[in-house]
């Protein structure tokens, strides 16, 4: 079930999801066969080794640690000692612009990606890593900056609520374009490397920029990207009439008109098939998730999936 309404949702609602969150997970549940790995392959770019120091060869040690280098220097056996990096920072950047103020069912794609950001958001804390986020509307970019606190996540909360709350219908049309590659770049500039980066929106507006800053991202952090989208449009109905608008002026289409059903129809479809593409090209998931079921459940199967989590750096 949706957190509220299913039009807006309140910071107390997305902190409620803190229980939700706890059986997700963004490491695959599968044994590694690596020496000096951990007990569980990661889904993502690994945390790596960190080196520590040298040290005398001690019986039981693996051999493969031997420094041989230093070992013929010295001519007594030394090995390197490494030690697992512990966190990874995480930002999880989340569309509430007013093209996700739709929904023909369960919420609006406002609501659908506020719950997904929040999930990850508590998912990652739960995990031991640093948190934090972006929240971007048609005019306001807004940062929390990465800590390990639930406050931190709580005022995460707060800013999507914030912005959530002034998304209505009759909203003045949106006058910024390019907010997506904008709060992108904006993202790009603070995650140099070794980053988590969650991508939660619509990708309305996506341009060639866009596919350019992911790559940019990706080439150095880990990123997925999480697909809002809702099936009306690939769902339409055989009668009836809707008013569609860029933000701009309105225009009434006649679904009773058959060439009208199916440019829509095909229009909705090649642009879910263009997104989806860059999973393959950019290698990074594309993870869709519809605004007209519960968020929790889809956010589970995806994170679960095989397919995506095989890809290794």
């Amino acid at each position: 079930m949706a957190t509220g309404d299913g039009v807006h949702v309140s910071t107390e609602q997305l902190v409620a999801l803190e229980g939700r969150a706890r059986d997700l997970s963004f490491v695959q549940k599968a044994r590694s066969h690596q020496q000096l790995a951990g007990r569980m392959n990661s889904a993502m770019r690994g945390r790596g080794l960190t080196f520590e120091e040298l040290r005398d060869y001690l019986p039981g040690d693996d051999i493969r640690s031997i420094d041989w280098r230093v070992t013929a220097r010295t001519t007594k056996p030394v090995v390197r000692v490494y030690s697992e990096e512990k966190e990874r920072p995480a930002l999880v950047v989340v569309d509430q612009r007013i093209n996700m103020f739709f929904g023909s069912r369960r919420s609006m794609k406002s609501v659908t990606a506020a719950e997904a950001a929040m999930l990850c958001a508590w998912r990652i804390l739960g995990s031991g890593d640093r948190v934090g986020g972006f929240v971007f509307g048609d005019s306001e970019i807004s940062e929390v900056k990465p800590h390990r606190s639930r406050n931190a996540v709580i005022a995460f909360a707060d800013r999507i609520a914030t912005q959530n709350a002034a998304l209505k219908a009759d909203a003045a049309p949106a006058t910024a374009s390019g907010q997506l590659d904008t709060v992108l770049e904006t993202v790009a500039n603070v995650a140099h490397h070794d980053h988590l980066v969650v991508v939660i929106s619509d990708f309305d507006g996506h341009t060639a920029r866009t596919r350019d800053l992911l790559l940019r991202l990706s080439s150095r952090n880990d990123v997925v990207c999480i697909l809002v989208y809702d099936p009306f449009l690939l769902e339409l109905p055989a009668t009836g009439d809707i008013v569609v608008s860029g933000g701009g002026p309105q225009a009434e289409l006649s679904l009773r008109t058959a060439s009208v059903r199916n440019s829509i129809d095909t229009f909705a479809r090649n642009r879910g098939r263009e997104l989806r593409a860059w999973q393959s090209e950019l290698g990074l998931p594309m993870l869709p998730i519809s605004a007209a079921e519960e968020t929790a459940p889809q956010l589970r199967r995806w994170l679960e999936q095989s397919a995506w989590r095989q890809r290794r750096r």
